[in-house]
């Protein structure tokens, strides 16, 4: 992938909202969660413009239920077209995954068996958002807790015909394949090699917690070697990328998530060394 452009960010959170906006930091662009600003006006959608006004920004969706039996909610999709007009952002992701049913939301992402079933279903829920928002969506892998009987397909190979059948791209978060592997019983590597690399258009990166019985991810902790190992091995295989560090509880001080970035793109250009 010699000459591949890359670019490197953070997901912006509330306490680093002062430290973006008084000061430039060293990033390529921020990734926000887009539910927090689907509001008509107000103090959160001003400071996402002032952070717009200043940064690239991509939009990621934690409430959209692409997995609902009951289809997409359209008062979420008018809400959300409207955030994307206004602030036209690098990307709009969401999850594979579902969290509402019959008007009930858990506020949780919920997996999905990996049927041909499912994958009809969450293939018209794709179309039917690219369509309300007029562009094509990253969706991202999730982390998983629990097998369904009865499947058809790995995950990665649901991805795959996933985005042969709907044209979305993929958001693919390094840390998710690590913590599915691991309580699954399965190669994470198999999983990188299976999905289709062309589509992959962002990464996340982000730490988990040991539970119990399986691991968990937590989203509040560094990120660790078995992750940056990942990271490196399917890194080569991408084109132009946009990686970031996720950290969504026990937020660290600036700095220290930079420092995180600084890796990443470290091995970004040690991948582009290698390759030339």
């Amino acid at each position: 992938m010699t000459g591949t452009i890359r670019s490197f960010g953070l997901g912006l959170r509330k306490p680093h909202y002062a430290d973006v906006l008084e000061t430039r930091i060293a990033v390529d662009f921020l990734e926000v969660i887009s539910e927090n600003f689907m509001v008509d006006g107000g103090r959160p959608r001003q400071i996402l413009r002032d952070v717009r006004d200043r940064y690239p920004v991509a939009l990621h969706g934690v409430s959209m239920s692409l997995g609902s039996a009951d289809g997409l909610d359209g008062a979420y999709l008018a809400r959300l077209r409207a955030l994307v007009d206004e602030i036209d952002p690098l990307f709009v992701s969401d999850h594979l995954s579902w969290s509402r049913i019959e008007g009930f939301n858990s506020h949780d992402l919920l997996p999905l068996p990996y049927t041909q079933e499912a994958l009809d279903l969450v293939c018209a829920n794709i179309a039917r958002a690219q369509d309300v928002l007029g562009r094509t969506m990253l969706i991202e892998n999730p982390s998983t807790y629990i097998d369904f009987a009865g499947a058809d397909m790995t995950e990665w190979q649901f991805i795959a015909a996933m985005c042969e059948r709907t044209g979305c791209g993929l958001l693919l978060d390094v840390n998710n394949v690590f913590v599915s592997a691991a309580n699954h019983g399965f190669d994470p590597r198999a999983y990188l090699d299976g999905i289709p690399a062309n589509r992959v258009r962002q990464i996340h990166l982000a730490g988990h917690s040991q539970g119990a019985e399986l691991l968990i991810d937590t989203h509040d902790q560094p990120v660790p070697a078995s992750v940056w190992n990942l990271y490196a091995h399917i890194l080569p295989r991408l084109g132009p990328v946009a990686t970031m560090i996720e950290r969504d509880d026990a937020i660290p001080p600036l700095h220290e998530l930079l420092a995180e970035l600084a890796t990443a793109r470290a091995i970004g250009e040690r991948t582009l060394m290698a390759a030339a």
